[in-house]
């Protein structure tokens, strides 16, 4: 339990998402006051629907790419579509909160000198030259692609919290998230994690883009929160960027199968084109993590695999996995 005297009031942006809606959940639940921040382009008032009657939650409908004046201690700043599928259908707004809502919370960040932390993403590496992928890597992304208004705008994000940084002291933590996973996943957001249990679920193909060799690791969402909580409260101020995901490597075949395994669905898989600049390995090197907040992930995939499938049944409406068939989703992940 960390101990919040002094240092209570902590916002959220993106607050009504799959992680920020976790990360309320664990703030509230350690003494913390917690604003949180949406503007439901993606976020659902489903995710936090528990929370809305809780004494110590407020909840503001808000777009980070305005300004924000309010008074807190603590900024977790998680706004921004992650999954491809949610990011391409506006890619403009999607820069724009990247960039233009980092500049309006580090702005905040500064003005009430609030110790900031950045959701960034293991997309900073792209397609990457090097397995696994270290923080002093710089990257292979495409500057122009169809996945450049995320990959580019997080980057760009960095740029300012370090110049911040730099410039004028603020207190900053930037963490690079891999693939998580868990309970309040949107099932049309795109993911694979997402689009397995789904199609499984409805006893559709379950359909992987390319060879199904590429690989992901998927880090459940209690470990990610559990890191990021560590890190806005680590000693000696650290700055990173931190790698946090499960270093634990799986391909989309091997997660095809497992998924169906554990829904006992009779699925098939299909094969379809591989999508453009679709990386084709992602693995975090998490030594940074181990070393400077004393984290690691606790939550094999099977074992997370369970509750969030349970939870999808009850999204679906389904006691067992259902054999109709319906529009299949392709099997696409953003970090």
């Amino acid at each position: 339990m960390i101990d919040p005297d002094g240092e209570q009031r902590v916002l959220i942006t993106g607050g009504a998402g799959f992680l920020g809606s976790h990360l309320a959940d664990r703030l509230l639940a350690e003494g913390f006051d917690v604003l949180c921040v949406d503007n439901f382009f993606t976020g659902s008032k489903r995710n936090i629907q528990h929370l809305l009657q809780h004494p110590r939650f407020e909840l503001l409908r808000h777009d980070v790419t305005f300004p924000l004046y309010v008074e807190v201690d603590r900024i977790y700043n998680l706004a921004c579509p992650a999954s491809p599928i949610h990011y391409q259908r506006d890619p403009v707004q999607t820069a724009k909160t990247s960039i233009n809502g980092a500049i309006n919370m580090l702005g905040l960040a500064k003005r009430v000198r609030a110790t900031i932390l950045q959701a960034s993403t293991s997309e900073v590496y792209g397609d990457p030259e090097i397995h696994p992928q270290r923080e002093e890597y710089w990257g292979r992304v495409n500057p122009i692609g169809i996945r450049s208004c995320y990959d580019e705008g997080k980057r760009a994000a960095e740029t300012l919290f370090f110049d911040y940084h730099r410039q004028h002291g603020l207190d900053i933590r930037v963490l690079r998230i891999f693939n998580t996973y868990g309970p309040r996943m949107d099932p049309a957001d795109g993911r694979v994690v997402s689009n397995f249990i789904v199609q499984a679920l409805n006893g559709e193909p379950l359909t992987i883009y390319g060879s199904g060799l590429q690989t992901r690791s998927f880090c459940y969402v209690s470990d990610l929160v559990d890191a990021m909580v560590r890190f806005m409260h680590a000693d000696g101020a650290p700055t990173g960027p931190i790698n946090v995901g499960n270093p634990a490597e799986f391909t989309m075949l091997e997660l095809a199968e497992t998924v169906i395994r554990l829904t006992g669905s009779s699925s098939t898989i299909e094969h379809r084109d591989l999508p453009h600049d679709d990386p084709r390995q992602r693995r975090p090197d998490i030594t940074v993590a181990r070393e400077q907040l004393d984290w690691a992930p606790t939550i094999a995939l099977e074992e997370g695999l369970v509750p969030t499938i349970e939870y999808f049944r009850e999204r679906l409406g389904q006691a067992e996995p259902s054999r109709a068939s319906g529009a299949g989703m392709g099997a696409r992940d953003g970090a």
